[in-house]
């Protein structure tokens, strides 16, 4: 996709010792830092690893073992235990990578864990592999000091790959209170024209350019705006707060405290890393294959196209995507070039005298939607999740985000090929407002429940419904 810029804006960047300073900066911001963050943890948990086998090692050469051989068995079990411990512990995690001493303290708790852990199965198994108490300790010993070691080594490339906050945060201010957090982007909205209007998407867009690649996002504004603040956030993939100077003063449980401020959490991404990673897999598992396979289909109906017409074969058009953003759909061309829609203001009816007959069949059949492929090869959807919307579509006389505020809620996921409510044959026009709500309910069940396995069975729900009385 294009980069963006914002010619005209000068954002601030809060440092720690000094105030902001006004510059100019391509957006967004800052550049995503999951994807160093995972690197420097699967850097660690190599060291961890070697430094633990290496460790054994000496201790087991320094004391002479003549069974030094049991390490075999020995090292395969604890090295597993140890992760499982570390995983579960915090070793590999934003705090571990903010605070030395943490991760110091952390991984020791883990080997001590692994090490109890790995007796007890012994015990169990009844297991013929005989190592000494002392040898035990020194393993222990040697491996504490070898992995805090590590972290103390490690700390400038730590803070090379993902600065020294190991965090993108960013502070939107409306008007509110004053927030300083070191390391942190600032960014006034009265300076670039900004508000949290969920029913203009452009506006949304620019919001959601601004929050890209951020880890945290708080808006300080006054409480007036603060529920328009919230429902931005929850239709966005971020962590958002609302920065509330009660919340420090009363000490709110579950909410968050700076130095000097406190914030209510009110959104948070659905999905997991981990999440993300398996849904990603599936798509590119499955949007590459089909496409490969179905290309001798879509040459021929793109032949079909040109042939009827001469007009062109694919009709591109704006939607709202995942974060609010606004990104361009792939579809076969179904209508006459001079009457295509590009906003969505008009849903298509049964008797629709825009289509054309190769679109007439290829609706009918949901072909047209196949070249939605490469928008999920391309990042810009899932093949389930809710379905994209056109800005400019009506559900009666009203646009979506007025029939309903959760309406937002929605683009928290990225919006898929199928979805909950088309398996349930929940799709065509929206003539009224009770056919948006029966789908945004099936997609809010959606968003609030994803698993591997529901996507699995839309999938294999949708093939029943691909020909539809209400797909015109």
């Amino acid at each position: 996709m294009t980069a963006i810029t914002e010619p005209a804006a000068l954002l601030e960047r809060d440092r720690a010792s000094a105030m902001p300073t006004s510059q100019r900066f391509v957006l967004p911001l800052a550049p995503s830092l999951e994807r160093r963050r995972l690197q420097v943890y699967l850097t660690l948990m190599v060291l961890d690893t070697l430094g633990i086998v290496a460790a054994f090692l000496s201790v087991g050469m320094a004391l002479g073992r003549h069974d030094i051989a049991a390490l075999s068995d020995l090292l395969p079990l604890f090295i597993p235990l140890y992760w499982t411990c570390a995983l579960n512990m915090g070793v590999y995690s934003v705090r571990s990578l903010i605070s030395p001493r943490y991760a110091q303290v952390q991984a020791i708790y883990s080997l001590m864990v692994a090490l109890t852990a790995l007796i007890f199965l012994f015990y169990l198994a009844h297991s013929s592999v005989e190592i000494g108490r002392l040898s035990l300790q020194l393993d222990l010993l040697a491996s504490a000091v070898v992995l805090a070691s590590i972290r103390s080594v490690m700390r400038s490339f730590v803070v090379r790959r993902c600065g020294p906050t190991a965090e993108n945060v960013l502070i939107i201010d409306d008007g509110g209170g004053i927030v300083r957090i070191p390391n942190a982007w600032t960014v006034a909205t009265r300076e670039h024209n900004l508000k949290p209007d969920f029913c203009d998407p452009h506006m949304l867009d620019r919001l959601g350019l601004f929050m890209t690649n951020m880890d945290r996002v708080l808006v300080t504004c006054p409480p007036e705006r603060r529920a328009a603040w919230g429902m931005v956030f929850k239709g966005s993939n971020i962590s958002g707060e609302i920065v509330d100077p009660d919340v420090h003063a009363l000490g709110v449980i579950g909410a968050r405290r700076g130095n000097d401020f406190g914030t209510l959490v009110v959104s948070a991404g659905p999905l997991s890393l981990k999440g993300r990673a398996i849904k990603r897999g599936m798509d590119i598992a499955l949007a590459g294959p089909a496409l490969l396979f179905l290309m001798p289909l879509l040459v021929v109906v793109a032949v079909l196209i040109r042939l009827e017409d001469g007009g062109p074969v694919f009709f591109r058009q704006q939607r709202q995507g995942r974060n609010n953003r606004l990104f361009w759909i792939y579809k076969f061309r179904s209508m006459r070039t001079q009457q295509l829609d590009h906003a969505g203001h008009r849903s298509a009816s049964r008797d629709d005298d825009r289509i054309t007959r190769v679109g007439r069949f290829i609706r009918r059949t949901s072909i047209d939607e196949l070249p939605q492929l490469i928008n999920v090869l391309r990042g810009d959807m899932s093949i389930v999740g809710p379905r994209p919307h056109a800005i400019g579509s009506l559900a009666g006389n009203k646009r979506f985000w007025e029939v309903d505020s959760r309406y937002l809620l929605r683009h928290s996921l990225k919006p898929g090929l199928t979805g909950l409510a088309q398996m349930r044959g929940l799709r065509g026009a929206t003539d009224t407002e009770a056919d948006l709500s029966e789908r945004l309910q099936a997609d809010l069940e959606y968003v609030n429940g994803w698993t591997i396995l529901r996507d699995i069975r839309i999938v294999l729900g949708t093939v029943k419904v691909l020909i539809h009385h209400r797909a015109f």
